[in-house]
């Protein structure tokens, strides 16, 4: 079993099987590994920004399956988006908190102004008089709502609920691709040791093939035989080209999950004698309670229902009065001018202040809108609630059934292999002696060549499996103890190899 130790001042474990284990280290940038909780995922997103380089391969250096996932972490392109959302959603929950602190705004007034005023004649010989006013006015405004039946409340704790699931997301998206690269490495081991297998069976054939001409050399074989043997020859090296071209394809598709430029020019660390899964740790039961408790869509959606709660709230808020207290403070400069008699100048502290009373009677069904909205919104998060719940619980039971299926297989193929083996060797053994015919020895060489074929990808599901199980329970790249058990590395054999 996998336990997690420190890295980068965090306990972070890749929770997958034998060939994913934990790194130390410092990482190149922060939080992709940090996936503990929603909350600090969340948080961590915010105060970091993700790198945009694309990442350089080295061909000489056989990367791991866990650096591997520590590269896609920070260069696939769909961490980085999900890495910006939780960014996004951050800057909005500090644009909600904002709402509780008052707006002290500073205006500075340049103005000039020409009016008339009526005047009596005999007081002014025109009957008015023109006024000119040029006024200098630098004023600070401030504006505090003390008041609003709980609308900024429910806005901040929608904002958080919207952060927490913008981090629960950010931490499915690095599951999700640590899936699709864990998926990716295992097909490419797996078509690395299918290769290794047609090359195997092609010595094998080679073998038989100069089995049956010795035969035919020491005149106690036909030709026919021998053409057979060379064919089913030729056979091997056609099988074993399109192994090689499966394998490099496999390579590009390896660099591609982790975010690389697509190119075969890639090498794993395949680790053989890594040990295969042994049997489950947990029951049904206890898979299916991790998933509920732990995956992080579910954690997503239930925080969206919180905010959409919030959102009714913060809706139906806007129905109540608003309290707001204004005022200002200014110093007022003028020197006024008239076209008949004499203004005086002033520079003077002029204020105000005001208690206001907001109460809006119409606004056209707009709040209603709003409130049928919201709760619509909420509806939709309960039906997705239900319709994850119900996925999770399928997709466990599914992988486990998977991963036992492909433990029963795994034991099959190895005696399979072992059977198909020793049978080839009989076979040949005596047809060498001349008391079984090549139809014989070719019939147990495919028989050992799909053997071969069938051991590789038994054991490359079962790995599969086990990572699949981690995924389905929320617990890839978390350092919670692993669903499955391991053997140890004398306990196996895989079928690769000479044949006796």
């Amino acid at each position: 079993m996998i336990h997690p130790v420190p890295r980068t001042n965090y306990p972070r474990c890749i929770a997958l099987v034998a060939s994913l284990f934990c790194l130390t280290g410092s990482v190149r940038a922060q939080c992709a590994g940090e996936v503990s909780s929603p909350r600090a995922a969340a948080d961590c997103t915010a105060a970091s920004i993700p790198q945009t380089n694309v990442v350089s391969l080295d061909p000489k250096h056989p990367y791991t399956l866990a650096e591997l996932i520590d590269i896609a972490e920070h260069n696939n392109p769909v961490t980085r988006v999900v890495w910006e959302r939780a960014k996004q959603r951050a800057a909005q929950l500090g644009i909600a908190k904002s709402a509780y602190y008052p707006i002290l705004a500073g205006i500075a007034a340049f103005a000039d102004e020409r009016i008339v005023n009526p005047f009596p004649k005999p007081l002014a010989p025109q009957g008015y008089t023109m006024v000119d006013v040029p006024v200098i006015q630098p004023e600070i405004r401030l504006q505090y709502l003390l008041f609003d039946a709980g609308e900024r409340a429910a806005h901040v704790d929608a904002a958080t609920q919207e952060k927490l699931a913008a981090g629960a997301n950010f931490i499915q998206a690095n599951q999700e691709v640590a899936f699709r690269v864990s998926g990716a490495y295992y097909r490419l081991l797996t078509a690395q040791e299918r290769l290794q297998a047609a090359e195997e069976t092609l010595k094998t054939s080679q073998i038989t093939r100069d089995a049956a001409e010795a035969r035919l050399n020491n005149g106690r074989g036909t030709l026919p035989d021998v053409l057979n043997a060379r064919s089913e020859a030729a056979q091997a090296v056609f099988d074993r080209e399109s192994a090689d071209g499966d394998e490099k394809i496999a390579r590009v598709a390896l660099t591609e999950a982790i975010g690389a430029e697509p190119s075969p020019n890639i090498t794993i660390d395949t680790q053989k004698a890594a040990p295969a899964p042994q049997q489950l740790t947990l029951t049904i039961d206890a898979l299916i309670d991790r998933a509920l408790a732990g995956r992080a869509d579910l954690m997503a959606v239930a925080a969206e229902i919180r905010a959409a709660d919030d959102a009714i709230l913060a809706a139906k808020a806007e129905l109540k009065p608003k309290i707001v207290v204004a005022g200002s403070a200014a110093q007022t400069s003028m020197w006024p001018t008239s076209s008949y008699g004499e203004l005086g100048s002033a520079s003077q502290p002029t204020w105000s202040a005001a208690l206001e009373v907001e109460w809006r009677l119409f606004d056209g069904g707009a709040r209603k809108n709003q409130i049928a909205a919201a709760e619509s919104r909420r509806r939709q998060a309960q039906d997705e609630m239900t319709e994850i719940h119900d996925r999770a619980t399928r997709e466990v039971w599914t992988a486990y059934i998977n991963f036992r299926s492909a433990l029963r297989k795994n034991d099959a193929a190895l005696a399979l292999f072992e059977s198909a083996n020793t049978s080839y060797s009989a076979s040949l053994d005596a047809y060498n002696s001349g008391v079984r015919n090549l139809v014989d020895v070719v019939t147990a060489e495919k028989q050992l060549a799909q053997a071969r074929l069938s051991g590789v990808a038994a054991r490359s599901q079962l790995f599969l499996e086990a990572v699949d199980l981690e995924f389905v329970t929320g617990n890839l790249l978390r350092s919670l103890p692993s669903a499955t058990s391991l053997q140890a590395p004398a306990a196996q054999s895989a079928p690769q190899g000479q044949v006796k």
